[in-house]
């Protein structure tokens, strides 16, 4: 697993939530609280892998993902998230 941080990106809320994959909710369900990933579904990041703004479960199970300390996500670059988790 990698352990440099190559970008630090901020997290932030969703003027509209993206819609996450169920493979990616499934895959998380036993990581964090139900609490938390219903309020991590209403949180985006602008993803400097893949270019764009995805929604922040999915940044959380990308394989590039480090940490997120204060709003805060290190990211490790590199491999981005697989192409199916990217809806529209």
């Amino acid at each position: 697993m990698p352990s440099d941080t190559k970008f630090k990106v901020e997290v932030f809320p969703s003027v509209k939530p993206k819609r996450v994959p169920k493979s990616v909710s499934g895959e998380l369900k036993g990581a964090a609280s139900p609490k938390a990933i219903s309020r991590m579904k209403k949180e985006s990041v602008k993803c400097p892998v893949v270019e764009r703004e995805v929604a922040f479960l999915v940044c959380f199970a990308c394989p590039s993902f480090l940490r997120r300390v204060t709003g805060v996500v290190d990211c490790a670059g590199g491999q981005g998230p697989p192409k199916e988790w990217l809806i529209g």
